[in-house]
Parts: structure tokens; sequence; C-alpha cells
């Protein structure tokens, strides 16, 4: 079962994430301890969007404004599964 965001609130990466580009991948990666998760180019783009200054809802109307229709529950979903895997926060 994934968490429920709330669309007011403002997702950034937890204590200890970073993300960043592997070159040896040719891809975005968030590292955690003794972890590294490679994203995919949806999730990069969802993630650089998640600053801790706007909502969940700004998050998809910048999506939007750059790929066209972008379904909300997917987004809400993607950053329900980082809470849950305490990868990101969302503070209100």
């Amino acid at each position: 079962m994934t968490l429920s965001i709330p669309t007011t609130g403002r997702p950034r990466l937890a204590r200890g994430v970073k993300m960043r580009f592997d070159r040896t991948r040719d891809q975005h990666v968030l590292l955690l301890p003794e972890t590294v998760v490679v994203l995919n180019a949806t999730g990069t783009a969802i993630l650089e969007l998640c600053d801790g200054t706007r909502t969940v809802d700004e998050i998809v109307a910048a999506l939007r404004e750059t790929y066209g229709e972008v379904p909300e529950d997917q987004v809400l979903g993607y950053l329900g599964k980082l809470v849950e895997r305490r990868h990101l926060e969302v503070r209100e």
C-alpha cells in the first residue's frame, strides 16, 4: 500500500539522500547510505522539482507545462513510494 501524499505538501529529498548524475550509468541516481537507486527519465523529471518549496500541485503543473498531460495519481503514487522508502519527505 502506498502512502497518501497531500497535494498541498512540499516534497524534498530526505536527509542523507542526494540526487546526482552518474556518468558511468549515464543516468541520474539517488545516493543513500549503502544504496544507489537508478532513476529513469520520468523519476528524474519529478525529483528535480522536489525542492521543498513547490507543492505537489505545483510540481504536477510544472510537469504538464513541459510534457502535456501528466496523470496526477501517478505522480502521487511515485512520491508516496519514495516517502515509504524514506527517500523523500513531505512537509505541509
